[in-house]
């Protein structure tokens, strides 16, 4: 890893900061251990697969253990085991539709065919001549093609009537029936908030009519996630205003859509509707009016809260402006979250991968007539180790993201001739990452797994026990999962402060957490306001993007006239707009922490005196000065804005005055 010597970060308090000048790795044992946790993550993948778990997952057994497409050995006990499944290549259940959703699978007699029925089959004599014709035998083994309408037990040893048309699922080998009715009746046992079982279906009728909508509105919403990224680049001093009035129109736009759809529903003459379609007319007209007074109720919420946060929005502007110079100068750090998203993606299809061979790990178990592969002694705890390398290994690559965007920010705000930049501060970053502090964020990512992993056995533990636990035992577990979920969001906060104070000293998780932890307790005010008011105006922007995803889903779907299927689509596109304008717009939310603990040590360790000059940017000493005009002005008539301002820049103008003295 081109890791030099250990560390060597002192323990005082007192220890100054000297960014950018020692280099040295930061918590080797604990890059060791991930290493060797990775190396078991690689173990179990290539066991699964040496078992012969890959040849299961992708060819496919029936249920009597035979591999199709391959000749198999005989498994004791099991008389239809041991079969030459070579010309048999598909796995072809006799009731596709009959999922057990305890155990998460099919409950159903597997077969080896030939061929999957291209056409529905409705009747035995037609499964007798697909048979014949195609060489693709869909009953039991021991039933021959010319006895299927003859045999009196044709109704149990061959497949249930009618038979879907079904297609091979590509790579898997499995014949998946075309028609998605079955798995509408699926959904209907997973969805228990539906009583009535055609709104369902016309639900996931919407989706499946509307996929090129829910498409397009997607890649609508990445347009205008890019393109809030530019207008914060280059007017981040009125972004704040325009977010504003934006979300006012547009939070009155949608409110007043919805409300102009249900009077024009309403309005509408229901004479000429035939008595087939009164029903549906009606579930239209009362589905408009819960989205429209949601939509009521959410804009009055959020105009109360504006109103509250209204005089508090100009002490973000001087950080966001700053901000928006540093993805001036470091244009890359825009694409971290396509990155980031690969390499999760990445990951989680290798996890995933792994998963589905366990799943089919294991030795044959011969179970009545039939056979399951079950796993045996310690082996069958790999499930729990493949999980927590799930989460460990999503939280390393997210730590691995902060600490980049935390080294690109500190080398931007501590070069003081920002024209002497490195060429690729990002790809600068990304090298001291990978040569010294993979410890580091090693550490921290397992911090935040210790955390969500009780979380998560307690929330599983709920979901069990729903129902059935008292409401002592119901109160304790949820007060316990809130408090882990608090810790969670703390430690996480914590945690990015941690990784800009390594990207500043090189010293170890311990050391940068401390530091960091002090510095923002002694600038506590700061930390809520700004953080406040900035997390707030970012979330301003993604309601923005939602707002107006939503608004041309509306117009768009508004064509199909029959709004209760408005709801999917509406939540798919929404969900992902949230998604991919959370995915941006957190970039900026870490380039503008990281740049105030840089100010907050620049103030700390600097007072502008030669030698000790400050590192910060001239819009932020422009704040400082109007922040103490405000104070003076507000000091006059005892406003109570003025106790706010007054602890924020006290410290940072007696510098400043003693610089010009």
């Amino acid at each position: 890893m081109g890791c030099c010597n250990s560390t060597s970060a002192a323990q005082s308090s007192k220890r100054e900061w000297k960014p950018l000048e020692d280099r040295s790795c930061t918590d080797l044992p604990w890059l060791l251990l991930f290493i060797l946790f990775c190396l078991g993550m690689g173990f179990i993948c290539g066991f699964s697969i040496a078992t012969g778990a890959a040849a299961r997952l992708v060819s496919g057994y029936d249920s009597y253990g035979n591999i199709c497409g391959q000749k198999n050995a005989k498994v004791e006990r099991i008389p239809n085991s041991g079969m030459d499944h070579t010309h048999r290549k598909y796995v072809f259940f006799l009731d596709p539709c009959n999922v057990d959703l305890v155990k998460r699978k099919i409950k159903s007699i597997a077969l080896c065919v030939a061929a999957c029925p291209s056409h529905e089959l409705k009747t035995i004599y037609e499964v007798q001549k697909f048979a014949e014709k195609n060489g693709s035998a869909l009953c039991l083994y021991n039933l021959k093609p010319s006895e299927y309408s003859m045999h009196s037990k044709a109704s149990v040893l061959c497949p249930k009537l009618p038979v879907p048309e079904s297609a091979p699922i590509p790579f898997f080998h499995r014949c998946a029936p075309v028609n998605i009715s079955c798995y509408a009746k699926f959904a209907e046992a997973l969805i228990t908030f539906v009583s009535d079982n055609s709104v369902l279906h016309r639900l996931i009728s919407g989706v499946m009519t509307s996929k090129e909508i829910i498409l397009g509105l997607c890649l609508l919403s990445l347009v205008l996630s890019m393109i809030l990224m530019v207008i914060i680049r280059y007017i981040s001093r009125v972004l704040v205003w325009i977010l504003t009035i934006l979300i006012i129109l547009g939070s009155l736009g949608g409110t007043g859509v919805l409300w102009w759809l249900y009077a024009k529903q309403r309005k509408s003459p229901k004479e000429t509707i035939i008595p087939e379609q009164l029903q549906i007319a009606e579930d239209n007209l009362r589905a408009l009016l819960i989205y429209a007074i949601s939509a009521t109720v959410f804009t009055v919420i959020l105009f109360l809260i504006m109103l509250v946060m209204r005089k508090r929005v100009a002490l973000t502007i001087a950080l966001f402006h700053v901000a928006g110079k540093v993805f001036i100068h470091l244009p890359l750090l825009v694409f971290q979250p396509f990155w980031t998203f690969l390499a999760l993606l990445l990951f989680w299809i290798y996890w995933i991968m792994t998963l589905l061979f366990l799943g089919t790990l294991g030795s044959a178990i011969p179970k009545g007539e039939f056979v399951e592969f079950e796993v045996s002694g310690p082996l069958q705890y790999m499930w729990w180790y493949h999980v927590v390398g799930l989460i460990w290994i999503s939280e390393f690559i997210l730590a691995c993201q902060q600490m980049t965007v935390a080294g690109a920010v500190v080398t931007y705000y501590f070069t003081r001739d920002k024209r002497n930049l490195p060429y690729t501060p990002i790809l600068g970053s990304v090298n001291r990452l990978i040569r010294y502090h993979l410890g580091t964020v090693a550490k921290g990512s397992f911090i935040i797994t210790l955390v969500k992993i009780p979380r998560m056995i307690l929330m599983y533990i709920h979901n069990q026990l729903r129902g059935k636990e008292n409401a002592c035992a119901r109160c304790m577990l949820k007060s316990c999962i809130c408090c882990l979920w608090c810790l969670e969001k703390c430690l996480n906060y914590l945690n990015q402060n941690a990784y800009t104070a390594t990207a500043i000293n090189s010293t170890n998780f311990c050391t940068s957490a401390k530091d960091a932890f002090v510095i923002l307790v002694e600038n506590a005010l700061r930390v809520a306001t700004i953080n406040t008011v900035g997390d707030f105006m970012l979330f301003l922007g993604k309601i923005l993007i939602v707002c107006c995803t939503a608004l041309a889903g509306i117009m768009l779907l508004n064509y199909q006239q029959d709004y209760t299927v408005w709801v999917l689509p509406l939540v798919i596109v929404c969900l992902f707009a949230f998604l991919v304008a959370h995915c941006f717009l957190s970039i900026y939310e870490m380039v503008v922490d990281v740049l105030f603990l840089c100010f907050a040590i620049d103030t700390k360790y600097n007072d502008g005196s030669p030698g000790r000059e400050f590192y910060m940017d001239k819009v932020l000493m422009e704040f400082v000065e109007n922040s103490r005009k405000a104070m003076k002005e507000a000091g006059k008539g005892g406003a109570a804005d003025s106790r706010e301002l007054k602890p924020m820049i006290m410290k940072a103008y007696t510098q400043e005055v003693t610089r010009k003295q």
